[in-house]
């Protein structure tokens, strides 16, 4: 079965900046969308927890959908969340990804619900029923409860929607299972310390949440494994990232050090949605080091080619 859509390249969920009473700052959007096609990723996710869409409600994550896709007026494909408890909530989004003219939708199991690959799979069916568009589908067991199995991918195989899957579980096996198992399936990283690993075994995106921030550093690594096959460059800017890695996975406070990461590069973005609070000083002095010491490097690497 032809997939209806390539996923290729670096996929950006983008942030949601907000103003100091929580509200959601426009033109401070715009901007992050405008800086992030010029920097050269190749798409936008709209509504993912980088966005905090977690934080946000139903009526605002279509609102921010719908002003992404019209911003970003078919430079890249604009992929449009549709994650959230109620399944009556992600049809809604799924429908209101088709009649704003979305490239395509994420689609994650329910939280907290823990259901089976049988109920997951019916449920991600009625959501590509009420979308029909092309699907990428969002495997984080850490954060759902829920694995997407075998049983789940053998279903929604079914659908040509079905195209690609980002992959968080951290498990590498799924790596092997599903680059061997199913092709049909764009295979796409999710676990952003295993860039390296998802390439080697044929990953054509990525998608980051740290290329909010360092757009050129991810795609650098992308272009070096995916588009030049060039794995001995690629370990050296793998390896040049891995102390942000570290910061980003490993601090408890990704969404925070990411909007930082943006306000650093001269949008402001400091502000997030409770429960969450902003970093420290601390936290702010460690990720300027590391950011200035990845781009150094990474920038020394690219001038060699």
């Amino acid at each position: 079965m032809t997939p209806r859509f390539r996923f290729d390249g670096i996929y950006t969920p983008v942030v949601t900046p907000f103003a100091a009473d929580f509200s959601v700052r426009w033109d401070a959007l715009e901007a992050v969308i405008d800086w992030l096609i010029g920097q050269g990723v190749h798409g936008l996710i709209s509504g993912g927890s980088t966005g905090e869409n977690y934080a946000q409600t139903l009526d605002e994550r279509i609102e921010i959908a719908r002003f992404t896709v019209d911003k970003t007026a078919g430079r890249v494909p604009v992929v449009i969340g549709t994650g959230a408890m109620l399944t009556a909530e992600s049809l809604a989004l799924a429908h209101a990804a088709r009649e704003m003219g979305a490239d395509a939708i994420l689609l994650a199991s329910p939280p907290y619900a823990v259901p089976t690959d049988r109920e997951n799979a019916l449920n991600a069916l009625a959501i590509d029923r009420a979308a029909d568009l092309p699907i990428m589908l969002y495997n984080y067991p850490h954060r759902t409860g829920t694995m997407m199995g075998e049983d789940f991918l053998d279903r929604v195989g079914r659908s040509r929607n079905f195209c690609g899957i980002k992959e968080s579980s951290g498990d590498i096996n799924r790596v092997h299972l599903l680059a061997r198992d199913y092709p049909h399936i764009q295979l796409g990283c999710g676990m952003d310390d295993q860039a390296l690993e998802f390439f080697a075994w044929g990953a054509p995106f990525w998608v980051c949440g740290g290329s909010n921030f360092l757009p050129a550093e991810h795609v650098a690594l992308y272009e070096a494994c995916v588009r030049e096959g060039d794995f001995a460059k690629g370990r050296r800017i793998m390896s040049a990232m891995m102390p942000l890695m570290r910061v980003l996975e490993q601090g408890g406070k990704f969404i925070q050090t990411i909007k930082h990461g943006v306000t650093m590069t001269g949008i402001d973005c400091a502000v997030v949605r409770p429960p969450l609070k902003a970093l420290n000083k601390d936290d702010k002095r460690a990720l300027d080091q590391v950011v200035r010491v990845l781009k150094r490097t990474i920038a020394d690497i690219r001038a060699e080619g």
